[in-house]
């Protein structure tokens, strides 16, 4: 049994298109096949994990003798979203898609929004976040209207002007839009996006983004550990995508780097349980941008980090490497995430080396594997694999 779990999620490190990709529009995506020919790309370490021996993995550097485990996992619920992915990691499956707006938020919902708010709004569309900035940002610091937009994903975003709408203050406001955004308007995030800038041509969004997430419907892995009296440690945006429920100790960061940093301190501290970390530069900055060479070379840093990180791992410590959907950056026929599969990786001094588990459907494979690491008795969506593993 494991005394502490590790589990990094690779925000969107998505390694080859699922079956059913083409009813998303993502027949053919591949993200990691995208980045593993950059010249920024390296990825030896992840390569001794086992990364590319997973089935249906045909890129990058070859490991004969891995010393991880390794497996494929497909998505099970009906997504590919943040939320959902991280929620069915966590063994809570989703049946149906959150709604999105491709067309828009409803007149009337934002006509309740600004009775209750107090602010009219602008743009309603689904919108690029820094092309919004240009397009509306002026007349934003002209009339004081909220700039409101959506994606592809199921999102509710604010931006305002910092200076204009202090950041308190606009997280106030999307609580209140949280508060009214259920049923049929149940979107995944709302989402405060602040920025600053004296025009079009230098705004620029800051690092205090907030994320307001949809409360999961039902008790997720996190939550269990808690109750067997386990450690739950959010790194970075964990807290946000599961509404702090099941969230121990949060520890928020604005970065890959300063996720990475985190981690490694928190590998010298002593807790039973799990840290839950998720390094969303993939998602934000790279992917959604489709900037292959920005990706790539946030794949290098990651497995420049490894290293370090292992060196410090204690004989009852288990490391476990995954993401909740892909984001292929090459992919330009949407700025969207696409429907992989997703890595699993897992290493320790308890766990055999060199382990190929096939191609497993559900993320929630990973939940129940976390708990019989830790000994927890849990009943979750997946089946997990800790009894083929374990020496």
């Amino acid at each position: 049994m494991a005394k502490r779990v590790f589990l990094i999620v690779l925000d969107s490190f998505g390694i080859g298109a699922e079956p059913d990709a083409a009813q998303f529009g993502d027949a053919g995506t591949n993200t990691l096949k995208a980045i593993a020919g950059h010249p920024n790309f390296r990825g030896e370490n992840l390569a001794r994990l086992g990364l590319f021996r997973i089935d249906g993995v045909s890129c990058g550097p070859q490991m004969p003798e891995p010393v991880g485990c390794y497996a494929r996992l497909r998505e099970a619920s009906a997504g590919k979203d943040t939320t959902i992915g991280h929620w069915e990691i966590a063994g809570l499956l989703s049946p149906e898609p959150l709604p999105t707006f491709p067309e828009g938020f409803p007149r009337e919902l934002l006509e309740e929004f600004t009775a209750q708010t107090g602010y009219e709004v602008l743009c309603n569309r689904p919108y690029s976040g820094t092309q919004v900035l240009r397009d509306y940002g002026e007349e934003h610091l002209r009339t004081g209207a909220l700039i409101v937009y959506t994606s592809a994903d199921s999102v509710f975003q604010i931006a305002a002007h910092e200076d204009k709408v202090p950041v308190e203050k606009l997280y106030k406001i999307c609580e209140t839009a949280r508060a009214m955004l259920k049923g049929k308007y149940g979107v995944g995030r709302v989402i405060a996006r602040p920025f600053v800038g004296s025009c079009a041509e230098d705004f620029q969004r800051t690092p205090r983004r907030h994320d307001f997430s949809l409360l999961p419907p039902a008790p997720t892995m996190l939550d269990m550990l808690q109750a067997a009296g386990k450690a739950t440690i959010g790194v970075g945006k964990i807290h946000d995508i599961f509404a702090g429920r099941g969230v121990g100790e949060t520890i928020r960061t604005s970065g890959n780097t300063e996720g990475l940093r985190v981690t490694l301190e928190l590998a010298d501290r002593d807790f039973e349980g799990l840290a839950f970390v998720n390094l969303v530069d993939f998602d934000m900055l790279y992917g959604h941008r489709r900037d292959v060479g920005g990706y790539a070379a946030a794949a290098a840093e990651f497995d420049a980090w490894l290293p370090q990180f292992i060196e410090k791992m204690r004989p009852d410590d288990v490391l476990m490497v995954t993401a909740d959907h892909g984001c292929d950056p090459s992919y330009t026929k949407t700025t969207d995430h696409t429907r992989e599969y997703v890595p699993y990786l897992l290493y320790g001094q308890q766990l055999k080396q060199g382990i190929n588990l096939g191609t497993r459907y559900s993320f929630g494979t990973i939940a129940d594997t976390v708990c019989q690491a830790l000994g927890v008795s849990v009943d979750v969506a997946g089946c997990g694999v800790w009894h083929e593993i374990a020496r």
